[in-house]
């Protein structure tokens, strides 16, 4: 590869030399810097794009997930690792795709949160469906209701949240987010209401939302 490069080189010998020796000073992180982000491969811009949440002066992340998804219960310590080590302003929201007006475990996303049980119930119940075999991936309400009970969430509570007009309401306002943003599949991420991260693994999904936030980060100063 460096004889090749050389042969085309318009740099003299010496300097092309130097521009190596330089190269191999250099620390290993700045040689292995991501590249510029390709739009179409690694995002896809929003047309008429708008964030989920108020500009709060934040760099809005949503992950679109589902519980029935594997692939998301896979990313979801990944992405928690993630936010974990960002700075204070990125914020990231979770939104479910709802697969209709009757699915009870979008519905049972919105209800704890309602109920400020969140942190008790979400990572939960990823592992309930696919690890610990304990709900299945299209759980009824009732069975959703009994594993949460098991988590100290009220069962009844939960029940009248879930049919609430407010819940009811986000499910199609969340799936109408996410067929707006392009979303085709879940896990999916959408930075500022703007890009639309493609990926080609769970790890690269979150190298190029990195890049993603910088641009929006630096873009606001």
């Amino acid at each position: 590869m460096t004889a090749r490069f050389a042969r085309h080189s318009a740099l003299p010998a010496w300097l092309f030399a130097l521009a190596l020796a330089t190269l191999a000073l250099m620390p290993d992180a700045a040689k292995a810097a991501d590249p510029a982000l390709v739009p179409g491969v690694d995002y896809a811009e929003i047309p008429g794009g708008t964030r989920l949440g108020p500009d709060d002066g934040k760099v809005e992340v949503v992950e679109v997930f589902g519980y029935w998804c594997h692939h998301c219960a896979d990313f979801a310590p990944m992405l928690e690792n993630w936010k974990h080590e960002r700075r204070n302003d990125v914020r990231v929201t979770y939104l479910p795709l709802p697969r209709g007006q009757d699915d009870a475990l979008a519905a049972a996303f919105f209800a704890s949160r309602k109920l400020d049980s969140l942190s008790r119930t979400h990572d939960a119940t990823f592992r309930a469906i696919h690890g610990e075999r304990l709900l299945p991936r299209n759980p009824t309400v009732d069975e959703i209701a009994t594993f949460y009970a098991s988590l100290g969430v009220d069962a009844a509570r939960l029940k009248a949240a879930m049919a609430s007009s407010e819940v009811q309401e986000r499910l199609p306002e969340a799936r109408e987010f996410a067929i707006g943003s392009g979303v085709e599949g879940t896990p999916t991420l959408i930075v500022n209401g703007r890009y639309r991260v493609i990926g080609r693994s769970l790890e690269d999904v979150l190298r190029i939302a990195d890049a993603l936030v910088a641009r929006e980060r630096a873009a606001a100063r």
